[in-house]
């Protein structure tokens, strides 16, 4: 993997300032069952978990005050009762990395912890006294903290060594190094000696974020960052041709602002002959409040550096600038009734209608605990290419790694969505089923096309951008989620869409659409079948999670230019995460990441129901590399 040598140095600082900080409260979830109700189109839905647990000292004493944090699919945060217990609510179905701090106590290794849904996961700990080892090592008699030794209990006298070497190491003189800070105390681990170049650098930054831990000794950090490396192929010959890949720097950090909310601040970064980086951050209520809004912005450019004149061309400035920014605000009207309302305003430099606004508006209505029944309506304008901008919702964010053009001199035009939903949700025994209708009204529709021109090193992730016209589409689906197994989850969504074209393309797109992608001309009225699968698997002896993502469509703009009428086609996502135990440092958690796709859209949200099916033989793009959380 090729990191760019001027990204190392600022990560290993973001680390080494967020390794060893802690919260003092857990973020209070909301339960879902009270006027909460997620879109149907969502693929796969899980109820959530919870862990609990007891936090003693090596006498088997509760200890009240110990702070304990779980990092997975969220971030929750408890403190331990007078009795040492303690409760993590609210939790996503995941593997979850455990932890326990306690000031006067060393830290307890960590654990991992597999949440399932509707299940109690249990996660107890012991923690050791500073000081209070039975048998000290010469390295910490020699190394230790500010002040003096702390004082032996009266029920441990027994246990002090008399020997000779004992009581020189009682009555050692004191050292320089015990008179300051200790910035550099030799780790607790039994083998300290090091041996492998992984656990030196994990020893090294953890010694440091020792040393910064005052600078947030207030706040409860945790985040992720990301070392990958992400490259596209048509072939498996291509794999090995390495002007094919870049590296990518991700970082992610947030923090609960007390038990109200949590805010996030994301930021990622590639160099090849596509430069560019993203900047992000959110803010989102988490207490049981009548309002719960969310709000944030992002930031993103791309310069595009390489070979390929088409692309040059496009980019008058040398550059493409895009800024958004997002407000939404869930209002629980009563016990039954919940609005959801806001929207998101974007600017796109390289658009000649270069401002977009999308509202949204939502009613919920919960009868029963298991019955929910959902109207909403929205907006939604996209600029094409906005994929590449706009940050989605996985933590495992790419930057801008490929370019785009105009596919006629006609320019770009924005793709405007008005989508209306109409829906009922009934959950039982572990199983979800929603039914809904839904009217879609697509004007400028955006067509993507690879391939088209050239077949080059420089022009493969390169694509070409248009509009086929306006039509408008209406449809029923229904969604079926469910539990296969204790570790297996699975969802299939089938959806069938009647199609009325009402207008086509401008002439010149048409005349280019029509020579070299006949299919994506579409006939006046078509009928479109779409089944869209799910799985997700954990295998706990290994901590490997597996999640599978496939859809089928029977109206794909086929890749052969020959072929006139659309063809039946599929798209996949397959996403592997290994962790790696013998990497983990304490309060970190170290993952190796595979990953391949050729979806071209990173979510299937608020996308029309031609999105997908119009992007034209999209390469595959394969993503590796090392996560680590903390």
């Amino acid at each position: 993997m090729r990191t760019p040598s001027r990204l190392i140095g600022p990560i290993v600082l973001c680390l080494a300032a967020l390794h060893s900080t802690y919260a003092a409260a857990q973020t209070v979830k909301r339960p879902p069952s009270v006027g909460t109700f997620k879109p149907v189109t969502i693929i796969a839905a899980a109820d959530t978990g919870f862990i609990e647990g007891k936090v003693t000292d090596e006498g088997g004493l509760p200890l009240d005050g110990a702070v304990i944090s779980a990092l997975g699919g969220t971030t929750a945060f408890a403190v331990s009762d007078r009795t040492g217990s303690y409760t993590l609510r609210q939790l996503p179905p995941g593997p979850y990395l455990v932890r326990v701090h306690l000031t006067g106590f060393l830290a307890a290794r960590s654990s991992m912890v597999n949440v399932r849904p509707s299940t109690k996961s249990a996660s107890s700990f012991t923690l050791r006294r500073e000081g209070a080892a039975i048998a000290p090592r010469i390295a910490e008699a020699g190394v230790a903290t500010i002040g003096a030794a702390p004082a032996t209990p009266a029920s441990k006298m027994g246990d002090r060594d008399e020997s000779e070497l004992g009581w020189r190491l009682r009555h050692v003189k004191r050292g320089v190094l015990r008179d300051a800070q200790t910035l550099a105390r030799i780790p607790d681990d039994d083998d300290w000696f090091i041996t492998d170049s992984f656990e030196f650098l994990g020893r090294a930054v953890g010694t440091s974020m020792r040393a910064t831990k005052s600078l947030f000794s207030d706040m409860s950090l945790g985040g992720q960052v990301n070392l990958l490396t992400t490259g596209a192929f048509d072939n498996p010959l291509q794999l090995l041709q390495l002007d094919r890949t870049s590296s990518v720097a991700f970082f992610s950090v947030g923090a609960p602002v007390g038990s109200h909310g949590d805010w996030n601040v994301r930021a990622a970064m590639n160099q090849s002959d596509l430069s560019s980086w993203m900047l992000a951050g959110s803010y989102v209520v988490k207490a049981q409040v009548p309002h719960r809004y969310r709000f944030g912005m992002s930031y993103s450019l791309q310069r595009y550096e390489g070979g390929n004149t088409v692309a040059l061309g496009a980019l008058s400035d040398t550059a493409r600038n895009v800024g958004s920014v997002f407000a939404y605000d869930e209002w629980q009207i009563s016990r039954y009734i919940a609005v959801s309302y806001g929207g998101s305003y974007a600017r796109y430099d390289y658009m000649d209608r270069n401002a977009n606004f999308s509202p949204s508006v939502s009613a919920t209505f919960s009868p029963a605990k298991s019955w929910r029944m959902r109207a909403s309506a929205s907006r939604h304008v996209s600029a094409p290419g906005a994929e590449e901008f706009i940050p989605p919702s996985s933590a495992a964010y790419l930057p801008p790694q490929r370019t785009f053009s105009p596919i006629s001199k006609t320019g770009m035009r924005p793709q405007t969505l008005q989508n209306y939903e109409f829906a009922i949700e009934r959950v039982m025994n572990g199983a979800t089923i929603a039914v809904r209708g839904f009217e879609q009204r697509i004007d400028d529709q955006t067509v993507t096309v690879f391939g088209l021109r050239r077949n080059d090193a420089a022009s493969l992730g390169h694509y070409y951008v248009g509009a086929a016209g306006d039509a408008s589409v209406r449809g029923a689906g229904v969604t079926f989620t469910h539990a296969l197994a204790d570790n297996i989850r699975g969802s299939v969504d089938y959806s069938v869409a009647t199609a009325n074209w009402t207008d086509r393309a401008e002439p010149l797109e048409f005349a280019v659409l029509a020579r070299f992608i006949p299919s994506a001309v579409r006939p006046a009225t078509e009928r479109i079948h779409d089944v869209t699968t799910s799985l997700e698997t954990e295998i706990p002896y290994s901590a490997t999670r597996v999640v599978v993502l496939y859809k089928l469509n029977t109206a794909f703009a086929a890749p052969d230019r020959n072929a006139i009428a659309p063809a039946f086609g599929a798209r996949f996502d397959l996403q592997v995460n290994q962790a790696l135990p013998f990497m983990n440092f304490r309060a970190s958690q170290w993952e190796m990441l595979v990953g391949v796709r050729n979806l071209f859209h990173e979510s299937l949200a608020n996308t029309s129901a031609y999105d997908e099916i119009l992007v034209v033989r999209p390469p595959k793009r394969l993503v590796g590399g090392l996560t680590v959380k903390f």
